[in-house]
């Protein structure tokens, strides 16, 4: 476990308008983006940090120079936007600002103090600005208001110095023993739409789906090997903060989670997480999804992306592991926000293949699922998948031998069939377990069935 340095980073979106006094009727509009900041709140929590560095594209922003706040407290409100009552003030870590401006320098970094005596020449700095006070507004409700900040802007600077520049925060941290967390503010392409307020452009999508998922599967190398014309037409705000934390990451295992993404007023807002030690409040498909995904896993979010993007339905790669050649049943389960999404499986297989069964119940599961409408584009990078391979059945003569932790359970009465697979939330004893599966074949509580009971290899 990394003990100092920067522990977490965190893209997060600044709409005003997740202000609940700003954003009034419309904030239903945003409703994914804003559960997902409080998600990012939590994760800032958990991390223990002593200190929350953010960085924003709306602070002072220059060529070839990172402005820093250098006054020890930092505050702002939203007067700007018709609410001066809702603002926050927040004590400056100085000595890490000192420290981080040291380390800057020996890398060739340009930096500045920016500090109250600096506003007569730049009159852009009125106090925080929108770009720190919107996730610090989420993140405050977490861990309050007496954890020290730190906040710069971004600059014009080739992707390769960003990343460099984050590097040289992540050293300075350590070098004073502090638990940092990152916030790297943004929003993404402000061109999704014909009535966004930055005209619009077919690139705006890509880049929204080319970061997102470069995110979700922590491709470095694919995010800073971005073309300048797709920035360019994307009209974003978010790409060089996430380099800078990408680079207070380096060297880290790193782990991300997806939260949210959608692009409801014509500006993409994404919500992630990622780092080195990170992990799911209240385990996987709590709502987040992971980098890192197991094959089978990857395999169902390949399908159900390229059914519901472009109606297609894939094949298996060429390079299909061996235990996905063999044929078992499969269940695949989609849930959003930790609810459950959809869920279709096959007792046996159906398909020939471990891997084609994946592919088609995965598609299933996201658009055939009886009670649930079909996944819509938009809940796509929300969606959390899990792959359930089931293992052969055994016969059983009492419910002694049933575990709901470990085994799942198939019930049968004639024709009738029902499947409740292990280790179901809520599912607490062999007989709740038993009249579940029952109540899905249709069968009577009270009739008697022929039980039996499997394990499964369960994929996240």
């Amino acid at each position: 476990m990394k003990q100092t340095g920067v522990v977490l980073c965190a893209l997060a979106p600044h709409p005003p308008l997740l202000i609940p006094e700003i954003g009034k009727r419309d904030i239903d509009i945003v409703k994914a983006t804003q559960e997902a900041m409080g998600k990012i709140a939590r994760f800032v929590s958990q991390a223990k940090p002593d200190v929350i560095i953010v960085i924003s594209p709306h602070a002072p922003l220059f060529r070839d120079v990172i402005a820093v706040l250098a006054d020890d407290r930092l505050s702002g409100d939203f007067s700007g936007f018709g609410v001066p009552h809702v603002g926050y003030s927040f004590k400056n870590d100085t000595e890490l600002v000192s420290a981080i401006m040291d380390e800057a320098t020996k890398i060739g970094v340009r930096t500045y103090k920016l500090d109250s005596k600096s506003k007569d020449r730049h009159r852009r700095l009125q106090g925080l600005d929108h770009g720190v006070l919107v996730p610090m507004h989420f993140i405050s409700q977490e861990v309050g208001q007496d954890v020290p900040i730190v906040v710069m802007g971004t600059a014009l600077l080739p992707r390769d110095v960003l990343y460099a520049f984050g590097q040289a925060i992540d050293k300075a941290a350590r070098r004073l023993e502090r638990r940092a967390v990152l916030i790297a503010s943004g929003d993404l392409s402000h061109r999704l739409t014909r009535e966004a307020p930055a005209g619009y452009s077919r690139r705006g999508r890509e880049f929204d789906e080319k970061l997102i998922g470069f995110l979700r599967d922590m491709d470095v190398e694919g995010i800073l090997s971005l073309d300048d014309s797709l920035l360019d037409e994307a009209g974003e705000c978010g790409y060089r903060p996430v380099v800078t934390a990408l680079g207070a990451l380096s060297g880290d295992e790193v782990r991300s989670w997806v939260l949210s993404y959608e692009g409801p007023f014509g500006v993409g807002y994404g919500c992630v997480v990622f780092g080195p030690e990170i992990d799911s409040p209240g385990g996987c498909c709590s709502g987040e999804c992971p980098s890192g995904e197991s094959f089978p896993v990857k395999l169902a979010r390949a399908a159900v992306e390229a059914y519901i993007k472009h109606g297609k339905r894939i094949n298996p790669p060429e390079d299909v592991p061996q235990e996905f050649r063999e044929q078992a049943g499969v269940f695949c389960t989609l849930k959003i926000n930790g609810e459950l999404r959809g869920c279709i499986g096959t007792i046996e297989s159906t398909t020939g293949s471990i891997a084609n069964e994946i592919i088609r119940n995965a598609i299933a599961a996201a658009t055939a699922d009886p009670r649930f409408h079909p996944v819509r584009e938009d809940e796509l990078d929300s969606l959390c998948y899990s792959v359930d391979v089931l293992m052969p059945g055994q016969r059983v003569l009492s419910l002694d031998e049933l575990d709901p932790k470990i085994y799942g359970v198939i019930v049968r009465k004639g024709r009738k069939r029902g499947l409740l697979l292990p280790d179901i939330e809520g599912v607490d004893t062999p007989y709740e377990q038993v009249a579940i599966a029952k109540r899905k074949a249709g069968i009577g509580q009270n009739e008697d069935v022929e039980i039996e009971r499997f394990e499964v290899k369960r994929y996240t």
